[in-house]
């Protein structure tokens, strides 16, 4: 048994045949079924079975499947260890970003990414703030940006500060320029869930005021959101990032809330068992970077993390 046999194996069997491992490996087909007929001889069991939907796994098989990938996974972390470097660094890095943040960040970010750190392999999840805090906490993140309040931001590096707005259906009152957080009672709003840290800002800060709100709709997808409130459904309470393609094209509008001023930080967590990594270090440089010329060319409508517009 040989690395490369795992290899051909793992990818026969996820890939449900040899003619599409063969195409997905670059490997020729009787190569593959060769390797694979020298692993069962080896072994002195089948580890596959063969018919003309394709092939599965006997029991041995799935037995070896598994600990192949685990395997495999070893040998992965131990070639990116050896050659990961602060002066070439290489590796995965997996970064978990809310919705209304990638709408600006993403595109910059990975095109940063792939022009200054050429060896490393970045992987994005996108998702509401707090799948994505549960998975950070989980430990299947190795970064995270995400949404605190000024006294909950801890060690987390700020990269901006967001005021929050009321985003109202194109012709729809009210028609100011602003309007005082004691007046959003009167409009019927679509916000994210409880556990959601935006939903918590918000929630925070009109509870301090003795304020209230008409909550309608309870809703953890931020497209669906702006549907509603592009539809004339429903009212919502958001950061200009998030909405920013849609207030350009009239498909929405937005009131700035005063009397306070809602403001969050935008911050950068990291996994603390990845604090040395090479890989992950140079991209938070690089995430920090990229916010800081997003926010002063204005392609971010944010504030910077000393306040600075």
């Amino acid at each position: 048994m040989d690395i490369r046999q795992l290899r051909y194996f793992v990818g026969v069997v996820e890939a449900g045949s040899f003619t599409k491992a063969a195409a997905l490996l670059n490997v020729a087909q009787s190569a593959l079924s060769l390797h694979v007929r020298q692993l069962e001889e080896g072994f002195g069991t089948q580890l596959l079975i063969r018919d003309r939907t394709g092939v599965s796994v006997t029991a041995s098989g799935a037995r070896l499947l598994e600990r192949a990938r685990k395997i495999l996974k070893e040998i992965q972390l131990t070639e990116a260890e050896l050659t990961n470097t602060a002066a070439s660094p290489s590796g995965e890095v997996t970064i978990g970003i809310p919705s209304g943040a990638a709408r600006v960040l993403s595109g910059p970010l990975i095109e940063a990414v792939r022009s200054e750190l050429p060896r490393v392999s970045l992987k994005m999840i996108e998702g509401m703030t707090g799948p994505l805090e549960e998975w950070m906490g989980a430990g299947r993140l190795n970064l995270a940006i995400l949404y605190r309040t000024a006294d909950t931001v801890g060690r987390m590096t700020i990269l901006a500060r967001e005021e929050f707005c009321l985003v109202v259906p194109p012709g729809e009152p009210p028609f100011e320029d602003s309007i005082a957080l004691s007046d959003l009672h009167a409009f019927p709003l679509a916000v994210p869930m409880r556990n959601n840290n935006v939903r918590r800002s918000v929630a925070d800060v009109v509870a301090n005021h003795g304020c209230v709100l008409d909550v309608r709709f309870e809703v953890d997808s931020l497209s669906t959101i702006i549907n509603m409130v592009a539809e004339g459904k429903a009212y919502s309470i958001l950061t200009p990032s998030a909405i920013q393609k849609e207030t350009a094209s009239g498909q929405v509008r937005t009131v700035k809330i005063v009397d306070p001023v809602i403001i969050r930080s935008v911050v950068l967590a990291v996994n603390p068992k990845d604090e040395r990594s090479p890989a992950v270090s140079a991209v938070r440089t690089i995430i920090s970077n990229v916010v800081k010329r997003l926010i002063e060319s204005h392609a971010w409508p944010a504030m910077a993390p000393d306040g600075a517009l």
